[in-house]
Order: structure tokens, then sequence, then C-alpha cells
């Protein structure tokens, strides 16, 4: 059987799956836990940091720019390859190779997080983008152990379903910074918000604590020189060189548009005249919904579809979702609106996570799970990070409704791979 993402089972309709017991299992439950405590801490930087220094004074440029802060998330497969070939040694407790990354970095993201309310924005400016630098570097790191566990936890038949839990609970990790975090604001000083957001960590602490490390796929590396080579000479070996760059651009272009769109989606209804409390209940609370009826009819489509025609119907409802935001910019303040609108793009942005996301586990070799994973989903959020850090200047050039239609744009060229990337076919 063949490894290429354009062969690959995954990338067709499932013949042989478990159906609605793949939702009742385990396997599934751990997929929550695990996609909401990866979610936090990006979450944090995205949102609630943003509404933080917005409200403290910091201009939109310089909140546009704090956003290259989260380049960990982009060049993670740098140091993936150190947490595939060591093992964390804790004092009278082995954990194995995922699991004792997974407690590590979840423990220095809650310190991280807690500590970013003990400083001042205006007088500690510094002080503040190390701060959310080392948030981002150790989320990050959260990711690369918690993506191989999740790999190679789940069997092929899942990953459509596994993904789809995993993304869903992601996106619901947001109501923490993006909607309590913000309510919060209004009522107890930054300090109290931000200790009481780094305590959301400890859920997939005691998951990380009481589950059992995944069964070894192959021979872990030797030493840190295969761990470096092994991975990248395997991918591109796997169906050449022009097969190679066709999968690294489109995980790169797949979903630009859309997280251009939502990158400064806070600061938009804060610029078109919602209130703090008005995001959070309003936005923030339907997204929740949202998420979760996408996550589990993405999950259930995935299965009946495949991951490539997910892929192909889930992104025109990605474009779609990031024009109603350029129609919100018109029309302004509606909390109807907000609802309906936000809602919207939420769904259609989980479907695509959950379909994306998957197709990325399709593509990797399960030898090399934390370094293939981790480069893929770090040039995935090349696009988010670039997209963040000139999103300010774009908007004060151009306004929101210009802005919104130039992110519509954006995602097409990434449909126009699919063709090539997974092709539509019939059901089978």
């Amino acid at each position: 059987m063949s490894n290429s993402p354009h062969e690959a089972p995954a990338l067709t309709a499932h013949e042989d799956h478990p159906g609605w017991r793949a939702f009742l299992n385990k396997r599934m439950l751990i997929c929550v836990f695990l996609g909401f405590t990866s979610g936090l801490p990006l979450f944090t930087l995205i949102y609630l940091v943003q509404a933080w220094l917005r409200t403290e004074g910091v201009n939109l440029k310089e909140i546009g720019l704090f956003a290259l802060i989260q380049f960990p998330y982009t060049w993670k497969f740098i140091w993936a390859p150190l947490m595939d070939r060591y093992v964390p040694r804790l004092p009278g407790w082995r954990p194995g190779r995922r699991r004792g990354w997974m407690i590590v970095t979840q423990l220095l993201v809650a310190v991280a997080i807690g500590a970013l309310g003990f400083v001042s924005p205006k007088q500690e400016i510094w002080t503040v983008a190390a701060l959310t630098a080392l948030v981002a570097f150790f989320g990050a790191s959260q990711d690369i152990s918690i993506d191989a566990y999740r790999r190679e936890l789940l069997a092929d038949t899942e990953q459509g379903l596994g993904n789809a839990v995993f993304v869903n609970a992601y996106k619901i990790a947001a109501l923490i910074p993006g909607s309590l975090g913000l309510i919060l604001a209004d009522h107890l000083p930054w300090s109290t918000v931000f200790i009481v957001t780094a305590a959301f960590m400890l859920p997939g602490m005691v998951l990380t604590l009481v589950v059992n490390e995944p069964e070894i796929h192959g021979t872990p590396p030797k030493n840190l020189r295969d761990a470096i080579i092994q991975p990248f000479r395997e991918f591109i070996a796997r169906d050449g060189w022009r097969t190679a760059l066709l999968i690294l651009g489109f995980i790169f272009l797949y979903k630009l548009g859309d997280s251009m769109a939502t990158t400064l989606s806070t600061s938009f209804f804060l610029d078109i005249g919602f209130n703090k409390t008005q995001i959070g209940v309003i936005a923030k609370t339907v997204a929740f919904w949202a998420s979760l009826a996408g996550g589990i009819i993405g999950g259930v489509w995935l299965v009946k579809i495949g991951i490539g025609r997910g892929l192909w119907i889930f992104g025109v409802l990605q474009i779609v979702s990031t024009l109603g935001f350029a129609w919100l910019a018109k029309i302004g303040p509606s909390p109807v609106a907000l609802a309906a609108l936000y809602g919207f793009e939420t769904f259609a942005t989980g479907l695509t996570t959950a379909a994306f996301v998957a197709y990325i586990a399709s593509t990797t070799d399960p030898r090399y799970t934390a370094t293939q994973f981790a480069l893929f989903t770090s040039l995935a959020s090349v696009p988010r990070t670039l997209a963040s850090a000139s999103s300010g200047f774009v908007v004060a050039q151009t306004g929101w409704f210009e802005y919104f239609m130039i992110c519509a744009a954006l995602a097409i060229p990434g449909m126009l791979l699919l063709p090539k990337i997974a092709p539509w076919r019939p059901i089978r």
C-alpha cells in the first residue's frame, strides 16, 4: 500500500469503520482533552492577549506585530527531532517519550500564562513580549508531543473522526480566553484573569498522568542524526520532489484566507462598535455551539465522503464564511448578525480544520510521527503568523470591508491545488 497522500485510503471514503461507536470509546475521549489543552495557549495569545493589549492602550499596528511572537508554531519542526529522540526522565516516574514531553510542556505553558497578568503592557512591553514568546514556544512544543501521541493512538480508520473530535475540542478551548476571560476582565484585574486561564491547563495534565503511552510504531531514532534526517528523506523519496512540493504548497495555501480573516476578529468586533461583554456572550457563546456542530457533522461527513471530498466541500464553505465578515463590516454592530455570521464562520472553520488536520495526519509516516507532523503543521501556521503580523497594516490602508474581500480571494489558490492533491472521486 502506498504512503502517498494521493493514494492513501484516508483521502477516500472509509469502507471499514466503526460508525457511531467511534465517538464512544476511550480514544475519542482522550482526543477531547488533548484538543482542549492544545488550543488553550494559542487562543490565549490570539484572543485574550490581543484584548488585553488593546484595552491597555497598545495601538493596532503594534498588536499586529505582536503576532510575530507566534513564530514558534511555524518553526517547531526544528526541535521536533529532539522530542522524537529523547525521553524525559522525571524522579521516580518514567512516563515514556510522548507522555513525558506532554506533562513537561503543559506545566511550562501554565506557568507562562499565569505570569502574564503581573506585568504592564504600557511600562514593560518587552517583558510582555518575552512572556508571550514563552507561551508560544511551550505551546508549540506541547503540540509536537500531542500531535505525535494522537497520531500513534488512533487507528487509520479513526483518523478522520479522531481529528474532527480533536479539532472540535481545540476550537472549544477558545471559549476560555475568548469568552470567559473577556467577561472576567470587565470585573476582575488582569492578573486574576490570566491565573484563571492558566488553571484550565489542569485537565490536560491530569489526563497525561492517567493515560498509557501509545504503542511504538517501528524503531525510534537511535541517534539525533537519524531523528533529523530520516523524516525528511522519507517524505521526499516517497513520491518525488514534485509531489512533495505540491503537498507543501497546498498545506501553506489552503487556510491562508481564513487565517487572515480571523486573526484580528476581536479587534474588528471592538472597532465596529461591540463591547467586550457582547463579544464574550454573543460571539463566543454562539461559536461554542457552532464549533460543536461543525466538529460532529464534519466527523460524520469525513467518514461518509472521505477526507479528499471534505477538503473540496468545506473549502467552499470557508470562503463563503469570510464573505460574511465583509457583510458585517458593512451593516455595523448588529447582535443578531454577529451571532449568525460568526457562528457560521466558526462552523465552517471547524469543518475545514478537521479535514485539513486529518489530511496532514494521513501524510505522515508512523516511524517519524513527531517530526513530520511538526513540519506540516508548522508550515500550516506560517500563513496565520504572517497574516497576523501584516493584517493591521492592511486594515489601516483598506478598511475592514476591503480587507475581508482580500481574505476571500486569498483562499482561492489553495482550492486550485485540490485537483492535484485530492482529485474529486466518486464515493466507493
